[in-house]
């Protein structure tokens, strides 16, 4: 058996495609590798650079941190999460000063609340529930107040 006939008997055409995909892929990641070579480059002949990226992704300043706080503490909230919120303050006058949201989020179950999951998360957002740094949380009252009532 010779010419097409031998390519067809054993499985030459299915080869040829897989021999021709792998490499045409090969060329197309090496163009790729290629195309960004010269960022390499640059960051191998100026170091400085790589520490600029890293400082780049430092935590913002305070006054940033305090313009966010302000945006936050005047979010509007619906008649369902003020509601919502208010009800989670019941349940948190019943806790501790110093709680943990899980104990809070079951009691929010059991006390069949709706919605408790973003609820809880708006009040997070909002700075009304802050931690302490210890793993626990405290309920900010003023901030409550603010928003809320």
């Amino acid at each position: 058996m010779y010419g097409l006939e031998a390519i067809n008997a054993n499985n030459g055409w299915a080869i040829s495609v897989v021999g021709v995909t792998i490499v045409f892929s090969g060329l197309v990641t090496l163009s790729l590798v290629i195309s960004q070579l010269y960022r390499v480059l640059a960051l191998w002949e100026n170091p400085s650079k790589i520490k600029t990226l890293f400082k780049a992704k430092q935590p913002k300043n305070q006054s940033e941190e305090f313009q966010e706080k302000e945006i936050i503490d005047q979010a509007v909230f619906t008649e369902s999460q003020k509601e919502g919120a208010k009800q989670f303050s019941l349940l948190i006058r019943t806790m501790e000063n110093h709680f943990s949201l899980p104990r809070l989020l079951h009691l929010a179950q059991i006390s069949d609340l709706k919605n408790s999951h973003s609820n809880l998360n708006n009040l997070l957002k909002t700075n009304i529930i802050i931690p302490d740094g210890s793993g626990f949380f405290t309920w900010e009252k003023e901030t409550f107040d603010k928003a809320i009532l």
